[in-house]
């Protein structure tokens, strides 16, 4: 038996994969991973792959960066963990005022947990024990998107707008109100609905959930931040809260270090994961305005937020961090992407006039494209084919996009629109 085929044959026989039907393993085996470096994963008996995906979006600077890793060790050899209830340590703290100094508006506390579903929870939480701590008790709805994903707790998943995800628990979910995408041509519909919403039932909503700017599980869709500006003023006006789910979005991803900055607005709650840690460990963030910490500061225990995980603001995870924003700095990647971005453009450009690709779209370091014709089994298809050819993708419907680690260059990210290009030949145009 190869170095493969033995641990796909244990790791069927022991894991249960995520976000997957095990029965399709059967004709497609999970690929054995053994290591990574740069925007390459390799397997055990030495094939690469380009990770276009940035393995879920979390990998920034590459796998295996020696400098975040360094961090990591340094860190495990003081100390690995202590729990912040009563404690504190240098790494929290220093994550904590970074994190604060970045935001938009005046983001001034941060509460850890491990993933984005768990951000968005505590988010969900605070911001209706906020209204309570007020004697607003009345305000315990949410109001979302139409497509919106947040995450796949009961909670999270009350406010999410993906079916596949969501259908089969809907008898679990406090219903909530959703409300139009804000598509270019639909800008207005959208605002007007928002707008409807919280003047009817403004008295009952206590935050609007968002993804700013980029839809990631509905398949990368954008929208204009103009949405974002004018939501965030109804939402002042209707004292209702602000939740903007950066856990994709945040970290550079929209070309902005937060998506909110281009439409310059400030969230009242903000939160992150996926790329916090540059993909090693992980680690999620709220950031909440004083205005909401405020309202939880009293002698009364109960008026305390005491939502608490094991691992919360972990020192290891929280040094990851810390060296993140340290590359963030000293590179300038912001506006390095930039650049990237505009080259990365003109190499794709064989695959945006492509016969079967519609809507092809950029935003920041995101590229998508819709594939015309496709089988019902496309996605899966597709991946396959992608690996085929090299690269790691996991297509979204229809939708192929490449989100790879920020250090990717040309010649790899040609070998990604190499890839979408085998993808939309093969499987595009299908009666």
């Amino acid at each position: 038996m190869s170095r493969n085929a033995d641990l796909i044959a244990r790791s069927l026989a022991s894991v249960w994969h995520p976000c997957t039907q095990m029965q399709h393993h059967e004709s497609a085996p999970p690929v054995p991973i053994v290591r990574g470096k740069g925007v390459w994963l390799e397997d055990a008996e030495g094939r690469r792959l380009i990770d276009g995906v940035s393995s879920w979006w979390v990998n920034l600077f590459g796998h295996g960066n020696p400098e975040i890793a360094e961090a990591i060790a340094d860190q495990a050899r003081r100390l690995e963990h202590v729990m912040l209830a009563g404690f504190t340590h240098q790494p929290v703290v220093a994550l904590s005022e970074r994190l604060s100094a970045l935001a938009p508006g005046k983001l001034g506390h941060a509460f850890y947990a491990s993933d984005g579903a768990s951000a968005t929870e505590i988010a969900l939480k605070m911001a209706f024990h906020y209204f309570a701590n007020r004697g607003q008790r009345a305000k315990r709805r949410f109001a979302y998107l139409q497509g919106g994903y947040h995450g796949e707790t009961v909670g999270s998943l009350a406010v999410t707008d993906v079916a596949i995800f969501r259908d089969v628990y809907a008898p679990l979910l406090t219903q909530h109100q959703s409300l139009p995408f804000p598509a270019r041509e639909q800008q207005a519909h959208a605002l007007a609905a928002l707008e409807s919403l919280l003047e009817s039932r403004g008295h009952e909503i206590a935050a609007l959930v968002i993804e700013p700017l980029v839809q990631g599980a509905s398949g990368m869709r954008m929208y204009d931040p103009g949405y974002l500006r004018r939501a965030r003023a109804l939402c002042d006006q209707h004292e209702v809260l602000l939740i903007a789910d950066e856990i994709m979005t945040g970290f550079g991803r929209t070309g902005t270090f937060f998506a909110c900055e281009q439409a310059g607005i400030a969230p009242d709650f903000l939160c992150l994961s996926k790329g916090i840690t540059g993909g090693f460990l992980p680690l999620s963030c709220v950031l909440t305005s004083d205005g909401v910490y405020d309202a939880f500061y009293d002698e009364r225990t109960v008026r305390g937020f005491l939502h608490s995980h094991s691992y919360t603001g972990n020192p290891i995870a929280c040094r990851a961090a810390c060296a993140v924003l340290d590359i963030f700095a000293r590179d300038h990647v912001i506006e390095a992407n930039r650049e990237k971005a505009a080259r990365f453009d003109a190499i794709a450009a064989p695959l945006a006039g492509h016969a079967h690709v519609r809507n092809a779209r950029r935003l920041g370091m995101i590229w998508a494209f819709d594939i015309a014709g496709t089988p019902p089994d496309f996605a899966r298809a597709a991946t396959a084919l992608a690996l085929e050819h090299g690269a790691l993708l996991r297509p979204i419907g229809s939708t192929v996009y490449f989100m790879p680690p920020y250090v990717i260059n040309d010649e790899e990210f040609g070998g990604l629109v190499k890839a979408g290009l085998a993808i939309a030949g093969r499987l595009g145009g299908t009666p």
